[in-house]
């Protein structure tokens, strides 16, 4: 049988889950550079519009932040989860 968590663990937990979302977000936000950047080379080399580019930016910053939006959410749920007694 496995003893109940007690609160200090409990806490620990809970950050440790706070850093894991905090790596999760950095790591959209380093996908977001990438495809902007990528997106600014192709304007570059002429294979894509400025228009285009707005475009682009303006589609990967909503999937951006929707997905930041989703990540929040599943933080919220497991600390609500671990804390729960």
């Amino acid at each position: 049988m496995i003893p109940k968590l007690s609160e200090e663990r409990r806490k620990e937990m809970t950050k440790l889950v706070r850093n894991d979302g905090e790596s999760a977000k950095i790591a959209i936000r380093n996908l977001r550079r990438d495809a902007i950047e990528g997106v600014k080379k192709l304007v570059k080399d002429k294979l894509a519009s400025e228009d285009e580019q707005k475009r682009s930016d303006a589609e990967t910053q909503k999937t951006t932040d929707r997905f930041i939006v989703e990540v929040d959410k599943m933080v919220a749920e497991k600390e609500r989860e671990i804390l729960a007694i």
